[in-house]
């Protein structure tokens, strides 16, 4: 059966935008600089392996799950390692498809937005994490600053505790069937894992200065300098429009 990011060409939205890239890299080795030793590493969601090269010099095998066949192909173009393995399959069936408690660290990235049974697939990461095992899990932020002020503008000023998430979709994409994009409010997605047994070691906001503006203003590098530096005291504020955690399954 087709996957919805068969017919659509992620790699080409990722030119331009090296800035949310090099971001999302950051939060994920500095999470990874927590994790004193770590054998297996599993991606959900890999899509074409763009985040492999943060991680994989801590990991001695490597599964990257993916539900497009297309996006598979080109991650393992990319990736012909030994210690790396693909297994085509949504994060539905990933309990199905993976081991139980064979992982060490699961990272899971610009994926939740299009899941509303998010309690699902929490619940398969766990199932697939050995005890003490690490998660890495990014959302987008529902209450970042921008969503915050605009909401206020219009009068809604219980935005920042209504916990339901928002899809961001258009009324014709929805009426369409396509994708939800689905952002989530910090709060709920901090419950949630808490009661799927997960310990919340750290958060970090992400991409805190995305903007076409000072993308033109500034280098890649001038900008990742900066969201190096705010990337732990802005996490207070839930300030960015994408939020990273690590978490740790508590034993049984």
């Amino acid at each position: 059966m087709p996957a919805a990011y068969d017919n659509y060409d992620y790699p080409a939205y990722w030119i331009g935008r090296d800035y949310e890239h090099e971001s999302e890299v950051l939060a994920i080795r500095a999470f990874l600089r927590k994790i004193p030793k770590i054998k297996t590493v599993l991606e959900v969601g890999s899509g074409f392996g763009r985040l492999v090269p943060s991680y994989a010099f801590r990991a001695k095998k490597i599964i990257l799950t993916e539900p497009s066949g297309k996006l598979l192909k080109i991650s393992r173009l990319s990736y012909p390692e030994k210690n790396i393995s693909f297994v085509q399959t949504t994060a539905k069936n990933l309990s199905k498809k993976i081991r139980r408690k064979s992982i060490d660290v699961a990272i899971c990235v610009r994926v939740i937005h299009h899941v509303e049974e998010t309690d699902e697939l929490i619940e398969n990461v766990c199932h697939v994490l050995k005890d003490k095992g690490y998660f890495i899990l990014e959302f987008a932020n529902k209450k970042h600053l921008k969503a915050t002020f605009l909401e206020f503008l219009k009068g809604n000023f219980t935005f920042p505790i209504d916990i339901f998430p928002s899809d961001k979709r258009s009324a014709k994409s929805i009426k369409a069937a396509t994708l939800p994009f689905l952002n989530y409010h910090p709060d709920e997605i901090t419950r949630k894992l808490i009661d799927c047994d997960f310990k919340v070691i750290e958060t970090r906001s992400v991409s805190n200065i995305r903007s076409p503006f000072l993308k033109k203003l500034l280098s890649t590098e001038s900008l990742v300098s900066l969201e190096k530096a705010l990337q732990v005291p802005l996490s207070y504020l839930n300030f960015g429009p994408s939020i990273f955690v690590l978490a740790q399954k508590r034993p049984h």
